[in-house]
């Protein structure tokens, strides 16, 4: 007998399990039950006395009565045509490729065939269907002969599939209403998971359940047990559908177990209490502020502040709309931890992004910003930037700030993190742009506070997240939401460009650029790579940059030398992209803040945080190439002022295809909630999630974000039942077990550089 634990090349032997390590990673009998069917295939119809209408597919066994090759009237080759008898019926079918099957499919011979029926005039046909060669025997010749199976296509895989232990076909799996498919390659067929799965199934002892009873009893699931062998095998579509619901639920339940214990975890920390005072810096910054917060800034700062005055740890995730004043609340939020006496750190993903926070805050903050200098406000703060690429005496002068304390904001890259970073007393940690972070590397920058105290923290992102990949990936933060736009600023118009049908759109987009700079603005034009082959973030060599149906993309550097010499000739064009020393990268955003660039020609080193309200057009091309939370966020850089923004989104796909009609469905919304189900709906779920799932989500195999929320949300409601009941799980050893399945420490998405 076996366990859920055992090894393949125990059970299986070393033969079978070999080729499922080495190309699945498939090692134990878990493993293999876990690798669950992708979709059942269904014999079809049998055949019936009237005429099967067109496409249905039906499965026979017949006698081949004759087998003729005959030739192809519009194009060379034969084919070969069977007149097969079955039932007191007589059926034709076609097979192609036929000088491997003549010598087969011959008359007098017995066998299965299965495919779609097709309509000639009207008679039918089958059109090349799979089939099996069968046997003599007692019982009407429906048995595959042991030893070499004759046959093709599903019929066959299926007979291979399903040969047992002494070498014969066993037939029932000829009878199943419903047969698994898997995901599979051309060394590992899916017929050979099946016959792996059927021979485990065999010999497994019957498997104990983690869930306590009470819980499947109150949601009617099945058992662990019932679920593996059902999802496998089942009898019927309730059987299959009863096993996907168990182990959906499962998966569901893992993560959020793993988030309920971060939340139980947090619960049990302790945190620098950091009340809001009437005299510090938080206060003259408000004072000073040149507008109003608009209401639901006040709102969510609220919410930080009570958070904040806490002798725990908050965890609050902060999502608001591109340009709804995400980082005014942070730092009025960071500001009262000033006052308190205490430093904190703001975490970005990019030295772009990280740049800008800098400038920004010190902006915002004025003499405010100047700690230490002659003459600076007695409540000033320092603002410090440490980024990889500065020079040493820089990284050296703003870790020094950190260490003594002189700095109470630190703001840097993945830099943060490293060991040599220490702060004087850090209490509050800001990640910006939360779904670019692991779990991992948000704990570590919490971990370089004071003593055996936790920083508070807050998390922002400008993509908004669905309440499934919420519930799924941050569970076990607090949620605040800025949906508003501050007051005078104006939707962004978005069109779509089909260069290719309409190549005079393309310079129409050049001349509206000109006719913003000559009304005093600025624009953006961002491509998806920086040439030369070369990625547009690292730098790395591309295998290929020509689009499947469309011309090689346009590079940064070909776009910059194109617009000097032609539409911008007149225009102050910069460049910026991620192969740009980290000074290059900061004096360009510099000399475009400050109105001395016109035109800046990027990359994706903009999408996120660059704040120019001046600029007010924006160009992407081949917008195709990029995702929809992507384009929702380059387009957040544009109409930041007072002045409408305009993104024209060029693409050379066919305005027929679905690429194109993405593009159309991010045009005609700036509901950054609405395009990030539609961002969900149209890409890999693990894409949507990035790094926000490490450590977390270790791969989900059923649970689909999209389909799934009920079951999402009942395992966060039954995660967090089972610790309130019990907070160790001493009691539930079955839940401990799911938890810690779900939680993989080894696992870290580390950053990448920009």
């Amino acid at each position: 007998m076996a366990t859920l634990v055992d090894r393949l090349d125990d059970v299986l032997g070393a033969a079978a399990a070999t080729p499922l390590a080495d190309t699945f990673g498939i090692h134990t009998v878990e493993d293999l039950l876990r690798h669950y069917p992708h979709r059942y295939m269904t014999h079809g119809s049998e055949l019936g006395e009237s005429e099967p209408p067109e496409g249905e597919h039906i499965t026979i066994v017949a006698t081949v009565e004759s087998a003729t090759l005959r030739s192809m009237k519009n194009r060379n080759g034969q084919f070969l045509a069977v007149t097969l008898a079955a039932d007191g019926q007589r059926i034709e079918a076609t097979f192609f490729s036929p000088h491997k099957l003549k010598h087969v499919v011959v008359p007098g011979r017995r066998g299965m065939f299965s495919g779609k029926v097709k309509y000639f005039g009207k008679r039918w046909n089958l059109t090349h269907p799979s089939y099996v060669i069968l046997g003599g025997d007692d019982n009407d010749g429906a048995v595959v002969p042991a030893g070499r199976i004759v046959g093709g296509g599903t019929l066959a895989g299926l007979a291979r599939g399903a040969v047992d232990s002494s070498g014969s076909v066993d037939m029932s799996v000829f009878d199943r209403a419903f047969v698994p498919i898997y995901a599979a390659t051309k060394d590992v067929e899916s017929w050979t998971f099946m016959r792996c799965v059927r021979q485990v199934l065999d010999q497994l002892d019957d498997v104990t359940d983690p869930l306590p009873e009470a819980v499947r009893r109150e949601r009617g699931l099945v058992d662990i047990d019932t679920a593996l062998r059902s999802v496998h095998f089942p009898d019927t579509a309730q059987d299959k559908d009863s096993a996907r619901e168990r182990l959906k639920f499962d998966e569901a339940l893992a993560v959020q177990l793993v988030l309920a214990d971060r939340r139980r975890d947090a619960s049990t920390r302790v945190a620098a209490r950091c009340p809001p005072i009437t005299d510090g810096i938080a206060v003259e910054f408000d004072r000073r502020l040149p507008f109003e917060l608009t209401a639901g800034q006040r709102d969510v700062a609220a919410e930080i502040a009570n958070d904040l005055s806490a002798p725990q740890p908050m965890s609050r995730l902060l999502q608001g709309e591109v340009g709804s004043g995400k980082t005014i609340v942070a730092l009025r939020a960071m500001l009262q931890v000033i006052d308190a006496g205490h430093q904190c750190a703001l975490l970005a993903p990019t030295e772009v992004l990280a740049s800008q926070h800098a400038r920004s805050i010190r902006s915002m903050l004025g003499s405010l910003a100047a700690g230490g200098e002659l003459g600076s406000h007695e409540l000033a703060t320092k603002v410090a930037l440490l980024t990889g690429s500065m020079s040493t005496a820089a990284k050296r002068s703003a870790l020094l700030d950190a260490v003594t304390g002189d700095a109470g904001i630190v703001i840097g890259t993945h830099a943060l993190i490293e060991d040599r970073v220490e702060f004087l007393d850090l209490a509050m940690v800001v990640v910006d742009e939360q779904h670019r972070f692991g779990v991992e590397q948000r704990d570590a920058l919490r971990a370089k506070a004071r003593g055996n105290t936790s920083p508070h923290l807050l998390v922002m992102t400008a993509t908004p997240i669905p309440r499934t990949i919420a519930m799924s990936t941050l569970g076990d933060l607090e949620t605040s939401v800025l949906t508003e736009l501050p007051r005078g600023r104006s939707p962004i118009i978005s069109n779509v460009v089909p260069a290719r049908a309409k190549p005079t759109w393309v310079d129409r987009a050049w001349q509206r650029i000109r006719e913003e700079v000559a009304a005093g603005r600025q624009a953006y034009v961002v491509c998806s790579r920086i040439g030369d082959g070369d990625d547009a973030e690292t730098g790395k060599k591309k295998t290929a940059s020509k689009s499947d149906d469309g011309p090689e993309t346009t590079a940064a550097v070909d776009m910059y030398d194109t617009l000097q010499a032609g539409p911008m000739h007149d225009l102050r064009v910069g460049l910026l992209h991620g192969r740009l020393s980290g000074d290059d990268k900061d004096i360009t955003m510099s000399e475009f803040n400050s109105g001395e660039i016109d035109v800046l020609v990027c990359t994706t080193v903009v999408e996120v945080g660059v704040d120019v309200p001046n600029a007010t057009v924006m160009v992407i091309m081949d917008a195709d190439r990029f995702g929809v939370s992507q384009l929702h966020q380059l387009r957040g850089r544009i109409g930041r002022g007072g002045h409408q923004g305009l993104c024209i989104m060029i693409s050379y796909l066919s305005p027929m295809g679905g690429s194109f009609a993405r593009l159309e469905a991010v045009a005609a919304t700036n509901d950054g909630f609405e395009l990030a189900k539609l961002d969900l709906a149209t890409r890999r779920e693990g894409d949507v999630l990035g790094a926000a799932q490490s450590g977390t989500v270790s791969g989900l195999r059923l649970l689909s974000f999209i389909d799934d929320e009920d079951i999402i949300a009942d395992a966060q409601d039954c995660a967090r039942t089972l610790f309130a009941r019990d907070p160790s799980l001493a009691n539930d050893p079955g839940i401990a077990s799911m938890m810690r399945s779900a939680w993989r420490s080894d696992r870290v998405d580390y950053l990448q550089k920009s």
